[in-house]
């Protein structure tokens, strides 16, 4: 008993040591985490500052209601902002019911031994890391060109910005079904409903916050792109808005292109300008998708 006891405290004392250890590690790691996160921030933030700063002598109605003009004291960007909003509409009404749709067959329905099954979720993440570029090389050969011959349209863009983020809808939206907890399933089954029922009902209105938040991180991904859209022939001066599908069409990335390899210095104050319009269309967005995932969120389920 008195060689046990010593041998107790020895061991209760290295275990004191061994959890203080472990607590001023995890402190150095949270600070480290916190250290990167202000870096992040505060970068963020001086960049926005500066761009304000820049771009404040051109914030006003003139920019909104006028078209790109080869005067910078007349040019606007109601063009740009018309063809950002129409391109924005195709994306949403293309990518959520294509992805959602697809996130649930793979979660729900699809076979995983199924060698189609298994090839389709590998092409899926595959994708979701592909360079933007490569997208405005499929849609220039396939959509602009080739078999479906859309043209430089905005039906061509969309579509285009459209295979640019499905991937990421897909995966987010499979990652939120995969959340929902089957003791949900198994009830509805157990009260007999059928899989349809039970997907609809359930399991949707639980996942739909989680697919909401990957449909936001997708629109804020196609809404700056640039590439893709001059690939495909997106017009850099449009003196009208878009009327259609079919119609020619610039957007607000493109526009900050072509002004800012301007040389004169009033073109990057507009660039400037422009680029606080596209921040504040791109928070819009969010807002109102943040708005229906939070309503959704708040319903009992």
């Amino acid at each position: 008993m008195s060689s046990a006891a010593p041998r107790f405290a020895i061991t209760k004392e290295h275990r004191g040591r061994e959890r203080a250890g472990d607590r001023r590690k995890a402190r150095i790691f949270q600070g480290l985490m916190f250290f990167s996160l202000a870096i992040g921030i505060i970068t963020l933030a001086v960049l926005l500052i500066q761009v304000v700063v820049e771009g404040w002598p051109r914030l006003n109605m003139d920019l909104l209601t006028n078209f790109p003009s080869r005067r910078p004291a007349r040019s606007g960007a109601q063009s740009a902002i018309m063809g950002t909003i129409w391109l924005m509409g195709i994306v949403m009404a293309t990518a959520v019911p294509l992805g959602f749709g697809a996130a649930i067959y793979l979660e729900e329905y699809a076979d995983p031994k199924r060698w189609y099954n298994r090839l389709i979720e590998l092409n899926i993440q595959n994708l979701a890391a592909v360079p933007s570029i490569v997208y405005g090389i499929l849609g220039l050969a396939f959509l602009a060109r080739g078999p479906f011959g859309l043209g430089r349209t905005l039906l061509a863009g969309g579509l285009t910005l459209t295979l640019l983020v499905l991937p990421i809808v897909i995966i987010s939206g499979r990652e939120a079904i995969r959340a929902v907890p089957g003791s949900i399933r198994q009830a509805a089954f157990a009260l007999g409903a059928t899989k349809w029922q039970t997907v609809s009902r359930q399991v949707l209105p639980a996942a739909i916050p989680g697919m909401a938040t990957g449909t936001i991180l997708g629109l804020s991904r196609a809404i700056g792109e640039t590439a893709p859209l001059i690939l495909l022939g997106a017009l850099t001066f449009v003196t009208f808005n878009p009327d259609g599908l079919t119609s020619q069409f610039t957007a607000l990335p493109v526009q900050i292109f072509n002004w800012i390899s301007r040389p004169q210095e009033e073109f990057k104050v507009l660039a400037a300008a422009a680029i606080v319009v596209l921040v504040v269309v791109l928070l819009a967005m969010n807002s109102v998708a943040i708005w229906l995932r939070n309503r959704y969120y708040q319903r009992p389920w």
